[in-house]
């Protein structure tokens, strides 16, 4: 007997509920990773994540090969694809691990619905998550909207066991596996020069080193942009390279992992609000704020924000990571995040999208959730005012070195520490010895913040009606 294994976002071996599922029950398995074109072509297309996905695939091919299998590669519609390579496998049933945006969904359903009409089943398994998000629910019965309960329920949700990888992955003969694609093969290109490198094995070492270190003083350590002692395990776990458990059940004792248990918990509370809310996708969690804010399009405040030339350095600093890793410390997406919706007053919608254009770690739910918390018009139950962030002070609270703002900003190097957070403040006389003269050298602000906080609170007043 034979089972396709459909790879989606969880791309390894080790760990892997479905495929260890799909081999206990049959005799050969076909791993299969579909290249869905309305998913490379829509709104979330990325050169980076796309070219980080490759990487991963050929390593998955590689573990794969050492277990006497390989990866089938199908490009098309998966309900075509996946129903047609099933029919000449002579496979009865396919395994995959379920995903929650509203687009992974509506193509399970139509995956579903066609391989019913062939007479094959399609299998659902955890994977995604460190526990199951569709089982968690309120005493009455009904979704979680606020993290604090939701993580409280988490805590004490049940943990399917970490799975060891298959010694053998058999797969059949015929048919014909067919090759991965180039990115340029797939009309897309890399975007970005300083990538992460993909795949399970570059997982396991990040995910190494973390638990060895940095993973004790996480708790005091996650904000500090200059030294950046974060996981940077954000890429891996979105494609699956390994999975939350098995990040979890490594962790040890202490605070800083407890710390680090509650961003695992921040995921799958995202994934958890988007499944039950996939309106989220495009609209405010907040009804209130549905079509009554007046945001901002203005095109060109929005290019000195994505090109990182605002004039405020820590923003300016987040945008130029993103652009040359792909990547951006979280502390510094709540900056730039807040300085988009609030100081320029521009849709937050606009933000996620470039977001998703960049960044490898790019997941729908997660970026969506945290787009939204920063805009004020989430889950989160803060008033607006609480998320106006000050960019300087941010600065002088988590980068106090200026480390962060120097190495993605090399134009402020030769700023004295004192006028590092607002270089236009200098005197013009310093300005000219340090080689910066703002408006020439380095852009001067693209607006006043604090005019900007009082219009974002006269925004948020007249959308709330109040």
């Amino acid at each position: 007997m034979t089972a396709l294994v459909w790879f989606r976002r969880d791309l390894r071996v080790r760990d892997n509920p479905a495929l260890c599922a799909a081999l206990e029950g049959h005799d050969r398995v076909v791993p299969v990773f579909c290249f869905d074109p309305s998913l490379l072509g829509g709104r979330h297309r990325s050169g980076p994540r796309t070219q980080f996905l490759l990487e991963c695939l050929a390593e998955l091919d590689s573990e794969l090969h050492e277990r006497g299998g390989r990866l089938f590669v199908r490009r098309g519609r998966p309900e075509r694809e996946l129903v047609e390579l099933a029919r000449e496998a002579g496979a009865d049933e396919v395994h995959f691990a379920y995903d929650v945006s509203p687009f992974a969904r509506r193509r399970e359903e139509r995956v579903g619905r066609a391989m019913r009409g062939a007479g094959t089943e399609l299998v659902s398994h955890d994977g995604l998550n460190a526990v199951d998000v569709h089982a968690i629910e309120t005493l009455a019965g009904k979704p979680y909207t606020v993290f604090s309960p939701f993580y409280r329920s988490w805590l004490g949700a049940p943990r399917r066991d970490v799975l060891d990888p298959p010694r053998e992955v058999p797969v059949p003969s015929a048919p014909a596996a067919g090759k991965l694609p180039k990115l340029e093969d797939l009309g897309l290109e890399q975007e970005v020069s300083d990538p992460p490198a993909g795949g399970e094995q570059a997982a396991r070492r990040r995910l190494d080193a973390f638990m060895d270190g940095d993973v004790r003083e996480y708790s005091d350590n996650h904000d500090a942009l200059g030294q950046d002692r974060t996981s940077r395990l954000s890429p891996y776990l979105h494609f699956g390279c390994i999975s939350p458990r098995q990040a979890e059940e490594r962790l040890p004792r202490g605070k800083g992992a407890e710390a680090f248990r509650r961003q695992l918990c921040w995921r799958d509370f995202y994934h958890h609000v988007l499944l039950h809310f996939p309106r989220n996708a495009r609209s405010e969690f907040q009804e209130r704020y549905r079509g009554s804010i007046r945001w901002s399009y203005a095109e060109k405040a929005f290019q000195a924000w994505a090109e990182g030339r605002t004039g405020y350095p820590l923003v300016d600093a987040g945008m130029r990571q993103l652009h040359r890793e792909g990547w951006m410390h979280n502390r510094a997406r709540l900056v730039v995040g807040s300085f988009l919706t609030k100081d320029l007053g521009i849709d937050w919608r606009w933000g996620e999208r470039h977001f998703m254009r960049y960044l490898v770690d790019g997941d729908e739910a997660n970026n969506n959730g945290n787009w939204q918390w920063i805009a004020s018009v989430g889950t989160d139950p803060q008033p607006y005012f609480r998320r106006i962030y000050n960019p300087a002070r941010h600065m002088e609270r988590f980068d106090p070195n200026g480390d962060y703002v120097r190495r993605y900003v090399p134009e402020l190097e030769k700023v004295p520490d004192r006028h590092l957070a607002e270089p236009w403040r200098m005197p013009p006389e310093l300005q000219r010895e340090v080689g910066v003269v703002v408006g020439e050298d380095y852009p001067e602000p693209i607006v006043d913040h604090r005019e900007a906080r009082e219009e974002a609170a006269a925004r948020f007043r007249a959308a709330a009606g109040g």
